[in-house]
């Protein structure tokens, strides 16, 4: 058995236990974000017991370091000066 077997024996699904660990948050911030749709997961079972796809958790990921780069970039910005913003109207033409 090879590391790609034993990685595709572990399931598609997560419980949100599952999920926490790997965001390194406790299980009921992983619910938090599950409750308020941040994290899209879905209820199985009588019980409802919560699940995220492998999938949905990595592109959560994803977005994650996606937003963490935009904010980065426009806190960046806010420290630059903006010529074009600032510059008195050129005016273009012959007199």
């Amino acid at each position: 058995m090879n590391e790609n077997d034993s990685a595709g024996t572990i399931g598609r699904f997560l419980t949100l236990a599952d999920a926490a660990d790997i965001l390194n948050v406790s299980a009921s911030q992983a619910y938090a974000l599950v409750r308020t749709g941040e994290l899209p997961a879905i209820k199985v079972g009588g019980s409802g017991h919560w699940r995220v796809e492998r999938s949905v958790l990595e592109s959560y990921i994803e977005a994650k370091y996606e937003e963490s780069r935009r904010l980065s970039l426009w806190n960046q910005s806010q420290f630059t000066d903006l010529p074009e913003f600032f510059a008195a109207p050129q005016h273009h033409g012959q007199h």
